[in-house]
């Protein structure tokens, strides 16, 4: 199954800079978001069954993988917390998953570098709030992370 990095954080915190720079490095496999290339190819505003199917295709992804290095430009934990604060709640089978298919480590990217605004961000205000709850599902997982801080003036 390979050794997996899951690379997580709010918006904009260097999340995509960070896994292609590892993977690069590192000879290993970038695997990129897949919310945000379903999120521009839609012609609406997002919904909970387009979330739903962004998470089956992660899931998917992750059963599929050989051996091999792999750095996730996010993973599970972002789209378990993204239907949390969007939508109040999880599905069962999204939690199962994440205990199912566990990251090997974690990056949690701190939100200490300038907002970028694009056409699928919508959080600028809660980066803060959004970095503790991934911090608190990773750290309830037992599994070993990094706080990714950048320390730019």
């Amino acid at each position: 199954m390979g050794y997996r990095v899951g690379i997580i954080g709010p918006e904009s915190t260097g999340k995509s800079t960070l896994a292609k720079y590892l993977a690069k490095r590192y000879n290993g496999v970038y695997v990129p978001e897949y919310a945000r290339e379903y999120m521009e190819k839609l012609d609406r505003p997002y919904s909970y069954d387009d979330v739903v199917s962004i998470a089956h295709h992660q899931i998917e992804h992750l059963q599929g993988l050989q051996d091999g290095l792999y750095f996730f430009d996010t993973e599970l934990i972002i789209t378990k917390v993204w239907f949390e604060y969007k939508y109040g709640s999880c599905p069962d089978w999204l939690e199962k998953a994440i205990r199912d298919y566990p990251m090997d480590t974690y990056l949690l990217t701190y939100p200490d570098i300038k907002w970028e605004p694009d056409p699928v961000r919508e959080n600028p205000a809660i980066r803060l709030e959004l970095f503790e709850r991934y911090e608190r599902e990773v750290q309830a997982l037992d599994i070993p992370y990094y706080v990714v801080k950048h320390l730019l003036p």
